[in-house]
């Protein structure tokens, strides 16, 4: 299976609502989002149902899962993401 790698990268963090939430790409006009785990959500594209967002609630209590989804995924994330 190839890895996806994209040209931009948006990152958004809610430390109120300790929500990460990363995209990938330009987000199409239409989509969805489908929660993959409790607590992690993933939003495709409506036409093509391809994936570019990733997002995880309750991020600081498990931000080592971040790097697994986006594995699982075929996701080339070219940032180490960490929280303390």
């Amino acid at each position: 299976m190839e890895v996806k790698e994209f040209e931009t990268y948006d990152i958004y963090y809610d430390p109120e609502g300790d929500f990460l939430e990363i995209t990938l790409g330009i987000p199409p006009e239409k989509s969805y989002a489908d929660e993959i785990e409790p607590g992690i959500f993933i939003s495709k594209d409506e036409e093509t149902d391809k994936t570019f967002a990733v997002g995880i609630l309750s991020f600081k209590k498990r931000c080592h899962i971040l790097s697994k989804i986006l594995k699982r995924m075929n996701i080339d994330f070219p940032l180490n993401i960490t929280c303390s």
